[in-house]
């Protein structure tokens, strides 16, 4: 059957059938809730302003591994933990450094991720797997960014937050208090986000009884899809290309010739949220704050235009990639690495979905719909045109 009746295939004619997976419910969960009507985000019971305005990333991974906010005793013993497995195994930093040095981030994630399965030590059980990849990853994305500049990778502080210790491994300097807040708020928002396509992957594979490293490292290769976490890069390219050219650069305009033409305008509209999405919210005040202290006013001030105009003659709202784009630049992140740090975040809301899963598994075995031709005469090759 050709791709054009593949396209004409509706529920009308199939009313069993749901692209996309569309509105299908396949799991239960404890830990994220989405109101799309309401603009609302809750993981484990507590909404996305309460954990930005009171947690730090890793009491939010505690949160989202066990229901429940952490003792003061655990949060520190989970500190510790998270420091202590930093460091990464010799044949992984060997594998970072002399990979090609143009190779993409999200490749060499999910490669290095893949690679941690075998120098973990094999007594620990899944949240113990699922910590030292949370302390990890970040290591991971620093050394790469560093080694393809040609520049010393910066080990690991035995100290700090995941967000002070990879803005460190990064940029080689100790950043200041509002740069460490602002990246903790970064992956707080980004940790989870119900049943997305790459939260599926994971859940697919765990469901096979398949291990954390796995589910994990098919998780990364589905948030490496543009339609899913490069949607930031795409923004933030976006507006690199309008500030090539100050002197004639017109958002609006620009904006309106895209819609004309039926081109995407990345970072709006969401599948789920009918309205403003709750992150998109949060970021777009870091964004003011950030662009004005960085000297990159120009860009948030482009972002402001593109949204009103998009809301004016769409009435689409942004969603959580529009302004982290100009929040991960002006803490001085390139754009390719934007996906890679979204998968730094969203490690704690994977394994999370992983320990879910397997506290109650059944096999992910959906139907799909044959539209091919059938029975089929059988042709002998020498008669094959």
């Amino acid at each position: 059957m050709s791709k054009h009746n593949l396209e004409n295939i509706t529920r009308d004619e199939y009313p069993y059938l749901n692209l996309g997976l569309e509105g299908i419910v396949a799991f239960s969960t404890t830990k994220s809730f989405i109101d799309g009507q309401k603009g609302e985000l809750v993981y484990s019971g507590y909404t996305i302003d309460t954990l930005a305005e009171y947690a730090t990333f890793e009491e939010v991974c505690f949160l989202l591994w066990n229901d429940r906010l952490p003792s003061k005793k655990e949060l520190d013993e989970l500190n510790s933990l998270l420091v202590h497995e930093r460091k990464l195994p010799k044949p992984v930093l060997d594998y970072i450094c002399t990979t090609e040095k143009h190779a993409e981030p999200m490749a060499v994630l999910r490669s290095s991720v893949s690679m941690l399965a075998d120098f973990t030590d094999p007594s620990l059980d899944d949240t113990g797997n699922a910590i030292v990849m949370t302390a990890k990853i970040p290591t991971i994305i620093a050394a790469f960014a560093r080694a393809r500049q040609g520049l010393d990778v910066v080990s690991p502080l035995d100290e700090g937050s995941t967000a002070y210790n990879f803005l460190y491994m990064l940029n080689g300097v100790r950043p200041g208090a509002e740069a460490e807040k602002t990246m903790d708020l970064c992956l707080i928002l980004h940790a989870e986000h119900g049943m997305n396509a790459s939260t599926f992957t994971c859940r697919a594979i765990a469901s096979t009884e398949s291990d954390i490293f796995s589910a994990v490292t098919g998780a990364v290769g589905s948030l490496k899809g543009p339609l899913h976490g490069g949607a930031n890069t795409a923004v933030m390219n976006m507006l690199l290309a309008l500030e090539s050219d100050l002197k004639t650069a017109d958002p609006v305009a620009f904006t309106k010739e895209k819609l004309e033409k039926r081109e995407k305008i990345m970072g709006f509209g969401h599948r789920v949220y009918k309205t403003f999405d709750p992150r998109a919210r949060l970021l777009r005040t870091m964004s003011k704050s950030l662009s004005e202290e960085t000297g990159h006013e120009i860009l948030y001030e482009w972002s402001e235009a593109i949204l009103k105009t998009m809301k004016e003659e769409k009435n689409i709202d942004p969603n959580v990639d529009f302004f982290s784009a100009t929040v991960y630049y002006s803490l001085g992140i390139q754009p390719d690495l934007y996906t890679a740090i979204f998968a730094m975040s969203r490690i704690s809301g994977w394994t999370a979905h992983y320990l879910e899963q397997m506290s109650n598994n059944r096999l992910v075995r959906p139907r799909a719909l044959y539209v091919g031709d059938k029975p089929k005469e059988w042709t002998e090759i020498s008669d094959r045109s």
